[in-house]
């Protein structure tokens, strides 16, 4: 039987720990950004949920605090082994940090950005620097044809996003 979580004897609970990726942990400004973000935020909440519990406002949400101390460790880890990685102002082959404007055969454009994998959020165009995707469009320059999912696209521009960081 697969449990979510156990509950031990004492009241504790106990959550798997959220998986760490094997690749190094790229970020760029924005992503790191992100990290910081989540670190205050959980803290906060854990804060928040330990006074609840110190001034009997109510019953402590065991569950809730073991998932808020679980998802705190994750990105403490992930803000500890995070590297910052800046990029030229003027890119001159699709990298990490580089938003790549892509034009297929029909002449619609998309602009993708190759982004950390904390940060990553497909719908947006940020892709993970170790998606499929991503190492598709790594080292491809302006006028270079890639193909993604079987279709044909041109590599039309080379930016730095804003929130990508710079060298």
């Amino acid at each position: 039987m697969s449990r979510a979580f156990v509950k031990e004897g004492d009241g504790e609970v106990v959550l798997p720990e959220r998986a760490i990726s094997p690749h190094p942990n790229l970020v760029t400004a924005s992503g790191l950004a992100q990290i910081d973000a989540q670190v205050r935020e959980l803290e906060a909440a854990r804060s928040a949920a330990r006074q609840a519990a110190r001034s009997g406002a109510g019953n402590p949400d065991v569950a809730a605090l073991a998932a808020i101390e679980r998802d705190l460790r994750y990105w403490v880890q992930r803000k500890a082994s995070a590297r910052l990685v800046t990029t030229a102002p003027a890119p001159q082959v699709a990298r990490f940090g580089v938003s790549v404007t892509l034009r297929d055969e029909t002449g619609a454009t998309r602009t993708l950005c190759i982004v950390g994998e904390d940060e990553a959020d497909p719908a947006r165009g940020l892709v993970s620097w170790v998606s499929p995707v991503a190492e598709a469009l790594i080292g491809a320059r302006v006028g270079d044809e890639v193909r993604l999912a079987g279709k044909g696209f041109e590599i039309m521009q080379l930016t730095v996003d804003p929130g990508a960081g710079r060298a």
